[in-house]
């Protein structure tokens, strides 16, 4: 007993008090803030495209991170509009637009760059983008005529100014506050929360006839036509989804630490690193070089469906990954583990679901057989 009681005076006597550790999910999300490096000589990219990678990545940490896990929490980005100026001042709403109406000028592999760093900080934001950069503003460009692409084109460049939007077979341009259209309630949605979605209502909807885009009675070319480059954009908002769950979870493995060491260093979370990485990989290398074949006057159905199929569920698979990496930690809410795979799941379902993208593949497999 006495030499108990010895023992615990000892350690009674050499205790100190040891200063508050800091939230390990603020440590966590300030190393997430610096992030990771990406290995744009293995993606095969010029100069000019790592650089607008580094400006984008930048760029976004100061204006959009900071407000990420509030727009997903609230369901709003109050400083939307804002947000949006700022990224028509940088050139990236008009991507793929002629320079002449105030775009960039710019390829496919330039869009998906710029859809996977806004979703790499904020997967509603980048799905807001990829809706007005994609199916809005570059529908414009494919289909419209030149007094629509000179009416439209600058504004929605530049700003929020017009939403496409289709009647019958034929698709027109519906300007907000025409007579007879609105839109209902916001819908409460599971995720990509702040990227607002709504039924849109068209009650005795006049539209003069010079807002037919492309063709009358063509516009199921228009919407089909447009498919394929939606679906290879939007491949770029899981590739930044992953890249954001590799952002947090690689830093909390190395901060973590259980039975004397770095969690990293065990190795089945060296595995689930590994899968994380090697999954993220391959899609890259897939979006970008079909990105790169599209830019090329190459465009197939079969891999545009193959992008966004791959990307999505690897996306949905990495952001399970994740949670598990940072165990009871990414089941909370003060990490934003459970905001990536709620975003990502939508990416399996927008745009196609993935058993219509099954559907699409197959076919054209079977149509090189008749």
């Amino acid at each position: 007993m006495a030499t108990v009681a010895w023992l615990l005076g000892r350690r009674v006597a050499s205790w100190r008090p040891r200063p508050p550790l800091q939230p390990l999910a603020g440590l966590i999300n300030q190393r997430a803030n610096s992030l990771l490096p990406v290995d744009d000589a293995i993606n095969g990219l010029s100069e000019e495209q790592k650089q607008l990678r580094q400006t984008m990545a930048k760029f976004l940490q100061e204006h959009l991170a900071p407000h990420a896990q509030e727009i997903d929490r609230s369901n709003e980005f109050k400083n939307l509009r804002e947000f949006w100026k700022q990224l028509g001042n940088l050139g990236v709403l008009g991507v793929t637009a002629p320079v002449q109406y105030g775009g960039s000028g710019l390829g496919y592999l330039e869009h998906v760059l710029v859809m996977e760093e806004i979703s790499r900080v904020s997967g509603a934001v980048g799905l807001s983008y990829g809706a007005h950069s994609n199916l809005c503003l570059n529908q414009i460009v494919r289909n419209g005529n030149e007094a629509q692409k000179e009416k439209y084109l600058p504004k929605l460049i530049s700003d929020l100014a017009a939403v496409p939007a289709s009647r019958g077979i034929t698709a027109f341009i519906v300007e907000k506050g025409m007579p007879g259209f609105s839109t209902s309630k916001k819908l409460d949605k599971l995720g990509m929360r702040g990227s607002n979605t709504c039924e849109l209502i068209f009650e005795d909807c006049e539209v003069p006839a010079a807002n037919i885009l492309g063709h009358r009675s063509k516009g199921v070319y228009v919407l089909m036509s447009g498919l394929d480059l939606e679906r290879l954009v939007l491949a770029g908002g899981p590739l930044g989804i992953m890249q954001a769950i590799l952002d947090h979870a690689i830093p909390y493995l190395h901060v973590r630490e259980a039975f004397g060491q770095k969690i990293g260093h065990f190795q089945l979370m060296q595995g689930k690193m590994a899968d994380m990485y090697t999954r993220l990989m391959a899609c890259r290398q897939y979006v970008y070089n079909v990105a790169k074949a599209c830019d090329e006057g190459y465009c197939t159905a079969k891999d545009c469906a193959g992008v966004i199929l791959y990307s999505a569920e690897c996306a949905t698979q990495v952001a399970l990954d994740g949670i598990q990496c940072l165990g009871g930690n990414g089941y909370i809410n003060d990490f934003p583990m459970g905001r990536f795979l709620r975003d990502a799941k939508l990416y399996e379902i927008g745009a196609g679901t993935s058993e219509v993208r099954r559907l699409i593949i197959g076919r054209a497999f079977n149509a090189e057989f008749h």
